[in-house]
C-alpha cells in the first residue's frame, strides 16, 4: 500500500504533464497542482505525503475522521456535512448508508471541478470497491486533470476506471486503473518484502539463528494456545495435521480519559472573622499613626507631614488598584520615573557650606536626574507602542502645567508650597491616568509635569549660589539618563528597571547619611528617619544590583541558599535594630550610620540572592515599593510634603503590584520579601502520564492555523528572548485578514515584569485589543480549535492543578489542555524557571513543535501566509 500510494502520485504526474509546485518565471506565473486523495489508510497517506512532497496542494477525506492525520501530512480536511461513524473492523472503513453516499456525492462533485489530480484508495476486503467519482463528475473536471484509482483491483472507485488500463476521456481526463502498482517499483518492493521476511523469522529465532529455527517452532506449536501466536499463525499444517488458524488479538482497548478530580469545596467565609480582621487591621493601623503622632509631638511640621503621609498613602492604594494589567510595566517605568524625586533630597541639602554633604548631596542630584530623564524617556517609548499607526496623540499638551509650575515658584516665592501641592497632585494623577491605554498616554505627561514642578520650587528656595552647580547636575545627569533610556530595548527592560531602582537606593541612603552629617543633634524623629532612610536604600541599592544581575544574564539565576540563611537574616536585621537603639541615643552617631549603609548593603544581597530567577518579577516590585518608603523616610527627614507623598505613592504601588504578582503566582509574599524563607513542600502525588510526546512540523502547524476558527496564542519569556514576536504579530495579522479569530492570552506573570508580555506584543504591532488577560481566556477555552504556546512553560503547567505538592501547586495558570488542540513551540522538552516538567507536553491533544523560537515563528509566519494566499 506505501508503494502503491507513491508510485500514484508519480504516474499522476507523469500523465498531468504540468507543475506540481507554483512557479514564478520570467515566462509567467504558474499555481501550484490542486490533488485530492480519496481514502487515508497507508496508501492514501503515502500519496499525501509524496503529493505535498513535489509542491501540491493537497485535501484529502476518509469516511473516518482523520482529520488530525490529514493536518499532520500538511493537507487540509474535506469534510461531507452528514454525520456518520465510518470506521469498520480492521481498521478499514466499512460501507456507507444511502443519505450519507448522497452527502458524499455532492460533496466530491464540488471537488472534482477544482481539483488537477485525484488519488482514489478506498478499497473493503472481499467486496467491490465503493463507487465515490461518477461519470458526471468526471465531465465536470478541467481537460489535463488525472485520476488515479488504487481500487481498480475490485471494479474501482471511479465509475470510469477500466482496471488494468490507462486511458484518455472525451473531456481530457486521464484515467489510471493499473493494479501493479507496487510491481512497477520491482526493486523497492522486493527489498521492503525481503526486510519483513527477515523480521519474521528473525521474531521466531531472535538470537539462536537458522539451526534453532525448526526446534523453536516445533516449540511454539507444542505449547498450544500458550505458544507464539506468530509461530501458530503462519504454520498450516504439521505432520500431515493441518494446524488452525488461531483467533487474531483484540485490538488493545483506548485508554479510558482520566476523569478530572473534584475541586475542593471551599468553606464560605465565616463573616465574624471576617469583620474581626478588618476591625484589627483597622485598629493596628490607627494605632501606629497615634504612635508616630505621639513623637512628633510639639513639631508641628513634622505632624503635618504625617497627615500629608497617611492621605498619600490611602490616595495611592486607590489609584494603583485601577491601574490595567497590560500597563504595569508602564506603571512601574513611570513610578520609577517619578522616584527620582531623591534629587529634592539631594538640592536641599546643597549650598551647607560642609564639603562631605555637599559631595554627598551633589552625586545624590546627579544619579536622581538619571534616573528621572531616563525612566520617562523609557516609559514614553514603552507607551508608544501601544499607540495605533495614524492615531492622533495630543496628551503632550499636559506639559503645560509643568511649565507653568517651573516657573510660578521663581515669579513668587510664596508659591512654593502651592507649587509643591500641585506637583504631588501631578504625579497621583499620572499613576490614576494608567488605568486604561487612552488615558496612559497623558499620565506619563502628567509626571513629567509634577516632577518638574517639585525640582522647581526646591531650587527656588535654594541660596542662588547653589542653583549653578544644582543646575549642571542635573544637567549632567538627565543627559546621562536620555542616552540610557534611548538605547534600551523593550527586552532589557526588567534589568533596566532593576537598575534604575538602584539609583534611587544610592541617592536616599547618601541623602541621609548627608542630611545626619548637617543636624547631627536632630529631634529623635528626625534621626529614625534618617538611619530608616539609610537602611531601606542600601537594601534597594545592592539588592538591585544583585537582581540585575541575575535579569541580565551575569548572576545565575539559581537563589543562594546559604547555610542557615534565616538566621543570618535575623542576625542582621537584630544588629540593625540594636544599630538604630544606639543611634538614636547618641549625641553623634556617624558609625552607626556608615555601619547601618554596610549592613543593609549586605542584607540586600542575601535577601535577593536568596531568591531564585523564577520569583525575580516579584522581587522587581518589592524593590519598586523599597523605593518609595525610601522616599517616604527621605520627606520626614527633610520635611517634605512632595517626597512624603510621591514616596507613599511609590510605595504603595510597589507593594500592591507584589500582592498581585504573588498571587499569580502563589508565592508566599512573605518568601519574597525575606529572601525565600520557606521551602518548597514535598510533592505529595506524582506525576503517572504517558512519557511519550508527539512532535510536529510547522507545514502542519499552519495547516492547522488555516482550517482553524478560534486560535489562541499564549506568549512566554521564550518568545521574548528569541525575539519572535514580530513573527507572531505577522501571524496574528494574517489570520485576522482571513476571518480567523487570533487572540492572545497572557499571563499576569509571563515574562519577567508584570506586563511585559503587553509591551512586546505592542512593539510587534499587535493591537491591544486582541491581548486578553488569563481570566478572560480561560473560561471560553473548549472552543479554541488551535492553541499555540511560544516559549511558555510554567503558565501553562497543568501540574499546577494535577500535581499536589509541586514548586506550582495552587498556582492559577492558562488552562491550554482544554483546548481541541495544542501545539508547544519551544527549544526543547526541559522545564521552565520551576524546572518541572509540564504534563501538557504529553497529552493526546498536544504537539510539540520544537525548535529555535525565532526560526520557528518566521517560518511559521511565512508558511501562514503562503497557505492562506492559496484560499
Amino acid at each position: 500500500a506505501k508503494l502503491a500510494g507513491h508510485r500514484a502520485v508519480l504516474e499522476a504526474a507523469y500523465a498531468f504533464q504540468r507543475f506540481h509546485a507554483p512557479e514564478i518565471t520570467a515566462a509567467g506565473k504558474y499555481p501550484p497542482a490542486n490533488s485530492m486523495v480519496l481514502g487515508c489508510g497507508v496508501a492514501g497517506l503515502a500519496a499525501m505525503g509524496t503529493s505535498k512532497a513535489l509542491g501540491a496542494v493537497v485535501r484529502a477525506w476518509d469516511v473516518r475522521d482523520v482529520s488530525d492525520q490529514v493536518a499532520s501530512m500538511g493537507a487540509s480536511w474535506i469534510k461531507v456535512d452528514f454525520e456518520e461513524d465510518g470506521a469498520g473492523a480492521g481498521g478499514y472503513a466499512k460501507e456507507s448508508s444511502k443519505e450519507f453516499m448522497e452527502a458524499q456525492r455532492a460533496t466530491f462533485h464540488k471537488n472534482c471541478k477544482e481539483c488537477d489530480i485525484i488519488i482514489t484508495t478506498a478499497a473493503i476486503p472481499g467486496r467491490p470497491s465503493p463507487k465515490l467519482i461518477e461519470d458526471y463528475m468526471v465531465k465536470d473536471m478541467k481537460p489535463g486533470s488525472v485520476i488515479v484509482d488504487l481500487a481498480a483491483l475490485g471494479g474501482g472507485n471511479c465509475t470510469m476506471t477500466k482496471p488494468g488500463e490507462k486511458y484518455v476521456t472525451d473531456n481530457g481526463v486521464t484515467i489510471i486503473g493499473y493494479m501493479d502498482g507496487p510491481g512497477r517499483m520491482a526493486s523497492q518492493a522486493s527489498q521492503m518484502y525481503a526486510q519483513n521476511m527477515f523480521n519474521l523469522v528473525k521474531h521466531i529465532s531472535p538470537k539462536e539463528g537458522a539451526s534453532a529455527l525448526m526446534p523453536l517452532i516445533d516449540g511454539h506449536l507444542a505449547k498450544g494456545e500458550e505458544g507464539d501466536i506468530v509461530t501458530r499463525s503462519i504454520v498450516c499444517c504439521k505432520d500431515g495435521k493441518a494446524i488452525e488458524m488461531p483467533p487474531p488479538p483484540q485490538p488493545t482497548p483506548p485508554k479510558p480519559k482520566k476523569e478530572a478530580a473534584p475541586k475542593k469545596e471551599v468553606a464560605p467565609p465565616d463573616p465574624f472573622k471576617e469583620a474581626a480582621m478588618n476591625a484589627l487591621t483597622v485598629t493596628g493601623a490607627g494605632a501606629g499613626i497615634l504612635g508616630m503622632g505621639a513623637g512628633c509631638a510639639g513639631d508641628m511640621a513634622m505632624l503635618a507631614n504625617l497627615g500629608t503621609f497617611t492621605l498619600a498613602g490611602a490616595a495611592g492604594y486607590q489609584v494603583v488598584w485601577g491601574v490595567a494589567h497590560a500597563l504595569h510595566t508602564p506603571l512601574m517605568s513611570v513610578t520609577n520615573a517619578i522616584s527620582g524625586t531623591t534629587a529634592l533630597g539631594g538640592l536641599m541639602l546643597m549650598g551647607s557650606g560642609n564639603t562631605g554633604a555637599e559631595v554627598l548631596a551633589g552625586t545624590a542630584v546627579a544619579v536622581s536626574s538619571v534616573n528621572i530623564v531616563g525612566g520617562f524617556v523609557v516609559s514614553k517609548r514603552m507607551l508608544d507602542l501601544f499607540k495605533k499607526p495614524g492615531q492622533p496623540e495630543h496628551s503632550y499638551m499636559l506639559l503645560a502645567p509643568g511649565a507653568v509650575l517651573t516657573a510660578a515658584p521663581f515669579a513668587d516665592p510664596a508659591l512654593i508650597p502651592a507649587t509643591g501641592v500641585v506637583s504631588s497632585l501631578l504625579c497621583i494623577g499620572s499613576i490614576g491616568a494608567l488605568a486604561n491605554v487612552k488615558t496612559a498616554f497623558g499620565g506619563a505627561y502628567m509626571g513629567m509635569s509634577g516632577v518638574a514642578g517639585g525640582l522647581a520650587a526646591t531650587l527656588a528656595a535654594m541660596p542662588p549660589a547653589a542653583l549653578p552647580a544644582a543646575g549642571a547636575l542635573l544637567a549632567a545627569g538627565g543627559a546621562g539618563g536620555a542616552v540610557l533610556g534611548a538605547q534600551v530595548s523593550p527586552m532589557a527592560l526588567p534589568q533596566t528597571v532593576a537598575a534604575f531602582h538602584s539609583l534611587v537606593g544610592f541617592a536616599a541612603m547618601i541623602t541621609a547619611i548627608g542630611s545626619h552629617m548637617l543636624h547631627p543633634d536632630a529631634n529623635a524623629v528626625h534621626k529614625t528617619a534618617a538611619i530608616l532612610g539609610n537602611f531601606i536604600g542600601g537594601v534597594t541599592l545592592t539588592g538591585s544590583l544583585v537582581a540585575f544581575g541575575k535579569l541580565n544574564g551575569n548572576l545565575g539565576s539559581a537563589p543562594m541558599n546559604l547555610p542557615a540563611k534565616n538566621l543570618l537574616n535575623a542576625a542582621m536585621l537584630a544588629g540593625q535594630i540594636g544599630m538604630m537603639s544606639s543611634y538614636l541615643g547618641s549625641s553623634g552617631g556617624m558609625p552607626e550610620m556608615v555601619a547601618t549603609a554596610a549592613l543593609s548593603s549586605v542584607m540586600g544581597v542575601h535577601l535577593v540572592g536568596s531568591v531564585g530567577g523564577g520569583d525575580m518579577p516579584c522581587c522587581i516590585t518589592v524593590l519598586n515599593s523599597y523605593s518609595g518608603w525610601a522616599l517616604v523616610a527621605e520627606g520626614f527627614l527633610l520635611n517634605s510634603p512632595v517626597l512624603t507623598i510621591v514616596g507613599s505613592l511609590i510605595g504603595c504601588s510597589g507593594a500592591i503590584l507584589t500582592k498581585i504578582m504573588c498571587d499569580a503566582m502563589n508565592r508566599d509574599i512573605f518568601n519574597v520579601l525575606f529572601g525565600g524563607i520557606n521551602t518548597v513542600a514535598p510533592v505529595k502525588g506524582q506525576d503517572t502520564g504517558p512519557k511519550e510526546h508527539v512532535e510536529t512540523s510547522v507545514a502542519a502547524v499552519a495547516e492547522l492555523l488555516a482550517n482553524a476558527r478560534e486560535v489562541l496564542v499564549v506568549p512566554g519569556y521564550g518568545m521574548a528572548m528569541a525575539r519572535a514576536q514580530g513573527a507572531m504579530g505577522e501571524v496574528a495579522n494574517v489570520c485576522r485578514a482571513n476571518k480567523i479569530n487570533l487572540k492572545f492570552g497572557v499571563h499576569p506573570v509571563a515574562g519577567r515584569m508584570p506586563g511585559q508580555m503587553n509591551v512586546l506584543l505592542a512593539e510587534a504591532g499587535v493591537p491591544h485589543e486582541w491581548v486578553l488577560e488569563m481570566d478572560e481566556v480561560n473560561p471560553d477555552m473548549e472552543s479554541n480549535d488551535v492553541v499555540l504556546v511560544v516559549g511558555a512553560n510554567d503558565v501553562v503547567n497543568s501540574a499546577a492543578q494535577e500535581l499536589e505538592g509541586c514548586a506550582i501547586w495552587g498556582m492559577p495558570v492558562i488552562e491550554v489542555w482544554r483546548a481541541k488542540k495544542v501545539i508547544f513551540c519551544k527549544r526543547s522538552m526541559g522545564g521552565g524557571y520551576a524546572d518541572l516538567d509540564n504534563p501538557v507536553f504529553y497529552k493526546e491533544n498536544t504537539d510539540m513543535l520544537l525548535g529555535d523560537a525565532k526560526k520557528t515563528a518566521d517560518a511559521l509566519a511565512a508558511k501562514v501566509r503562503e497557505r492562506l494566499e492559496r484560499v
